[in-house]
């Protein structure tokens, strides 16, 4: 990966010059209602990396998944999504948007959401399926046949099997999680980008839900790109971070960028970066701090991070609905 507005090494295991990084931009500039969200951006994710998007509220971290998606066109720069122009390889990328909220009374069944995924639904239209599932396209019994065989599939891989028959509304917010991880990946993306999925989740169910994003990433060999604010949950299993703040973005390992001098220098402010006992990291001295920041999106209850690594801002990332 390569960052702004430093470069640190990438570990030989990582780093094939042969390879086409998974998502690369470049000189990257994104300007929304005239306010530019963030510009000079200049990172590259690799096949197989697990990467944490973090910074405050507005910062532009889900602004950045769009703009992987094709969704947002950049101002300025350049971006390719697996070595092609944003938005031509959507086949190829699974997507789970900001907390979708399931009535409790929802009778739609587990497996029938991860269903969703493979018909298309989750974009809101139908898409062209990937190499490989030619017969699913062309013959409605090898389809239909295949289609359950892959639901199956990912229901297991997600370790939801249990509870897939029940209906969505009435399970827990892990086990909803779990699900709507599995129909991000039925279309075997090469791809994922996860936007916030351990918020409004308890720390248990984060731990657990953030070791099953990296057991996917190193078992499918899946680039990732979550989102999140808490980065302490992720800190086992993640290879980089790419963290937004005054509109720039420094990116490279935990060790590498969460540190008081580097958060200084992103900032403009004393930032400081403690450790604790337990080896959670507590930012202080930035608003609505990453790394100890449970933000809790549509809830309705305002408020602001105070400042000192215990923010509880809440509203939609970048002011935009998902």
């Amino acid at each position: 990966m390569t960052v702004t507005p430093s470069s640190p090494p990438i570990p030989s295991s990582l780093a094939d010059p042969l390879s086409v990084p998974a998502v690369k931009l470049s000189g990257a500039a994104v300007r929304l209602g005239g306010r530019t969200i963030w510009s000079g951006v200049d990172v590259a994710v690799e096949d197989g990396e697990f990467v944490a998007v973090l910074g405050a509220n507005g910062s532009g971290k889900s602004t950045l998944l769009k703009t992987v998606l094709g969704a947002l066109p950049l101002a300025a720069g350049e971006v390719s999504v697996l070595g092609r122009p944003a938005g031509r390889e959507n086949a190829g990328i699974g997507y789970l948007p900001q907390r979708r909220s399931f009535d409790s009374g929802m009778r739609l069944r587990g497996s029938d959401v991860v269903r969703l995924g493979l018909d298309g639904d989750r974009w809101g239209l139908p898409l062209p399926l990937p190499i490989g599932w030619a017969r699913y396209r062309a013959h409605p019994p090898s389809r239909r046949r295949a289609a359950r065989e892959r639901v199956r599939e990912v229901i297991e891989l997600v370790g939801a099997r249990e509870y897939s028959e029940r209906p969505i509304g009435e399970l827990s917010g892990g086990e909803q999680q779990r699900l709507l991880i599995a129909q991000a990946l039925v279309r075997r993306p090469k791809l994922l980008l996860l936007d916030e999925p351990l918020d409004s989740l308890d720390l248990p169910n984060q731990a657990v839900v953030a070791a099953l994003v990296a057991e996917i990433c190193r078992r499918e060999g899946v680039a990732v790109l979550l989102v999140a604010h808490d980065v302490n949950p992720l800190l086992p299993y993640l290879d980089r971070v790419i963290y937004l703040a005054a509109g720039h973005a420094v990116a490279g390992t935990v060790e590498q960028v969460i540190t008081g001098e580097v958060l200084t220098g992103l900032y403009g402010l004393p930032v400081e970066v403690l450790k604790a006992s337990d080896g959670r990291l507590v930012v202080v001295g930035q608003p609505e701090a990453p790394a100890h920041h449970h933000d809790r999106h549509s809830h309705g209850h305002g408020g602001h991070g105070d400042g000192h690594g215990h923010g509880g801002g809440h509203g939609h990332e970048d002011g935009h609905g998902h």
